[in-house]
Formats: structure tokens, C-alpha cells, sequence
């Protein structure tokens, strides 16, 4: 399957409608595509219960039908924080056993509209409410006693976190779409923001905002192709299972997305990696084979992970730094990926990329996603 084009609003805290960010991004994905929404042929959309955002929408298939003015299927395919990367996937299943050409793929939520508590409640959603949460084991915590974990295992401390989240907003500062586009964050600043919860601080902590991305997905041959996708879902909480510092959705993921790919993890030229912690980048590296388990805080140390390093992570700024609006994560990953290879990424562009990879989680790690993606210029 091939990517036509893609598109994406700046994520941040703008007021608009959903209705005009979802706008603003198909239209930047249909430009970018050379195509019009006649030649569309369904629609896979993914977002939370939008009624927390005070417009209190539900049925999110019709009103894309209304706002794009299309009369096709459009599947709903709400996953939470992997929305996009479960939307996209779903869209290659579809697109593989149907009559279908062109897929439009959309992600959007709006959740910084209301007040904490209620969109607190809609996130907390995604995690175990009945045991876990009761006893306050929100995200955070759970993140924070994972990386407890991961540092006596491991010798990690949190100086290691500290440069994952210096590095992100290093990026974040030269990408225009960025939540901290221009914002310069100094190491200073991270390691003494307030702790969220032991031995997370503030900056450990991806960013809530507002946006939406979308890609055109087709059967015709373009630029860059999805060489591999995979989506696995494991058990809703974290203390189910048998390794903590480890995701176990996110290794097997990636070896059934390496498999199809017919590539292995030493040939990734790029990645957009799920930090929506700054420990979960790091336990990523070894759980998607860019090392060994143990040696991740190694590759973040010595610089490998960095905008001129060996393997470029999250050159967009990751959710850490360009922001985390739920459901268009996944695709604004992939986005960030095509631009790279097409030599458009601007001040942070890189040596152009082959192979690229976009990993998006779900809850606390419950559901994981690996696309990897091939540049044929």
C-alpha cells in the first residue's frame, strides 16, 4: 500500500471546531496528493468521545460525510491514544481485501476545551478502572513505577529521562506544527520541574493539546510505501504482566512488522517512537531491536538517538514536545516520516531516510502499532 499524501493542523491549544481541523487536514493531504475527494472511496477515522470537547458531537462518521460532502463507508475506529496508528492499520486491511483504491485515514480530537476533571476522566478511559485506579494507579503512576523498575534493572537514572525529553523539545523547537514550535527548553528547566510522580517530572510528561492529521492511503504507486504494519493488543493493565520493563504488544508488533517488511531493526534510518513518557522511549529502543534490553539509556546517552545521530528518534519533537492529542498521534507520526523522506522536514530535515518506522501505544501500553515505511525515490 501506498501513501498518496499526507496532512496535518499545527497541535496546540487553538480554539477551532473539530469540523475546521479536520478540514485543514484533509485539504493539506488531498494537495499534497494531487486527488479531490471524489476519488476517495472510503473513510477510516479514529478519535475519542468528542462530547468532552463542549461540542458535545457524537457520531463522528456522519459528520465527516457532512463536512466533506462524501457518501462512502466510513468505519469509526476509536483506540485511544493509538487511534491513528489502529486507523491506519485498519485502512490497509480494508484496502487489501476490497475493490477500494483510495482510503482517506483521519485522526482528530480536541480534548484541551474543558475542564481537567472531564477530560481527565475521558483519558483515564483508556487504563483499568475498577482495581488499578481506585487506588489512584492513573498513567502517571503506572509510568512512574515502570521506570522505578526499569532504573534498579538497569542502572537508568533520571538524568536518562531528562535528555529523551531534552532532545524531543530540541526538535520540537524546529518544527512548525509543534506544540513547542520556537519554545526553547533548557535542560535546567526539565530536571527541575515539579515532580508528577516519582521519578516522573513535568517534563517527563508528553503534552495534552488540541489538532488533527490525515493521510491518503492507495493501491497506486507513489513515493512512499507501507512496506509493513502490524497491531497487537495485550492486557488492559500492566501488573498482568510478566515483564514490566518491557511491552510486550510493541515486540511482537514490530516483529510481525519486520517480517512483512523483510527488513530488520539495523536497517531503520528513522523513527517516531510513543513517548508519552520519557521512560517509554527508552524501553522502546530495546523493544523494537535497536538494542539489547538494558542498553536503551546507552543510545539516548551517546547521542544516537538524536537529530544527527546514527538513528534519528522523533525528529518532530515526539508527544513529549509536539504535542499528544490522543487519536491523531499515529498519524501525525507518519506523517513526520513521509516528509522526512520527501526532503521536506525544513530545519530539521535529515539525511534522507529509506527506511522509516512509526510506533504508536494505547492505555499503558495495551495495544501497540508498527508501520514501517520505504522511500522509492
Amino acid at each position: 500500500m501506498f501513501v498518496k499524501g499526507v496532512g496535518m493542523t499545527k497541535f496546540g491549544f487553538q480554539e477551532e471546531s473539530s469540523r475546521n481541523t479536520i478540514y485543514e487536514s484533509v485539504m493539506e493531504a488531498l494537495n499534497d496528493a494531487k486527488m479531490s475527494m471524489r476519488e476517495i472511496d472510503a473513510v477510516v477515522v479514529s478519535s475519542i468521545e468528542i462530547m468532552s470537547n463542549g461540542e458535545r458531537q457524537k457520531h463522528s462518521a456522519s459528520m465527516i460525510s457532512s463536512l466533506l460532502q462524501i457518501k462512502a463507508p466510513i468505519l469509526d475506529v476509536p483506540a485511544g491514544c493509538a487511534g491513528g496508528g489502529t486507523a491506519l492499520w485498519t485502512a490497509i486491511k480494508l484496502l487489501k481485501n476490497s475493490s477500494h483504491k483510495n482510503i482517506l485515514v483521519i485522526g482528530f480530537d480536541k480534548i484541551v476545551a474543558t475542564t481537567t476533571k472531564i477530560i481527565t476522566e475521558e483519558i483515564l478511559r483508556g487504563g483499568e478502572r475498577i482495581y488499578e485506579q481506585a487506588e489512584g494507579m492513573i498513567f502517571p503512576a503506572q509510568n512512574a513505577l515502570v521506570a522505578q523498575q526499569y532504573m534498579l534493572k538497569y542502572g537508568a537514572t533520571s538524568d536518562d529521562f531528562a535528555l529523551v525529553a531534552y532532545k524531543n523539545h530540541q526538535n520540537a523547537f524546529l518544527n512548525p506544527k509543534a506544540r513547542f514550535y520556537r519554545k526553547k527548553i533548557t535542560m535546567e528547566e526539565i530536571k527541575n520541574s515539579t515532580v508528577v510522580a516519582s521519578p516522573l517530572r513535568l517534563f517527563d510528561c508528553s503534552i495534552s493539546c488540541n489538532g488533527a492529521s490525515s493521510l491518503i492511503l492507495s493501491k497506486e504507486p507513489s513515493d512512499i510505501e507501507i512496506i509493513g504494519s502490524a497491531e497487537i493488543s495485550d492486557c488492559l493493565s500492566p501488573f498482568e504482566r510478566e515483564e514490566m520493563t518491557s511491552l510486550e504488544a510493541t515486540k511482537k508488533a514490530a516483529e510481525l512488522a519486520y517480517k512483512e517488511a523483510d527488513v530488520t531493526p539495523s536497517q531503520i534510518d528513522i523513527a517516531e517512537i510513543h513517548d508519552a513518557f520519557t521512560p517509554l522511549e527508552i524501553i522502546s529502543y530495546e523493544d523494537l531491536g535497536f538494542c539489547s534490553p538494558g542498553e536503551g539509556k546507552e543510545l539516548i546517552r551517546n547521542g544516537t538517538t538524536k537529530i544527527d545521530g546514527k538513528l534519528p528518534v522523533n525528529t518532530s519533537g515526539g508527544l513529549k514536545a509536539k504535542g499528544h492529542p490522543i487519536s491523531p498521534t499515529g498519524i501525525a507520526q507518519v506523517y513526520e516520516i513521509v516528509k522526512q523522506m520527501r526532503g521536506q522536514a525544513g530545519a530539521r530535515q535529515i539525511k534522507t531516510p529509506r527506511i522509516g518506522l512509526a510506533h504508536n501505544l494505547g492505555g499503558a501500553g495495551s495495544v501497540a502499532t508498527v508501520h514501517i515505511l520505504k522511500n522509492l525515490n
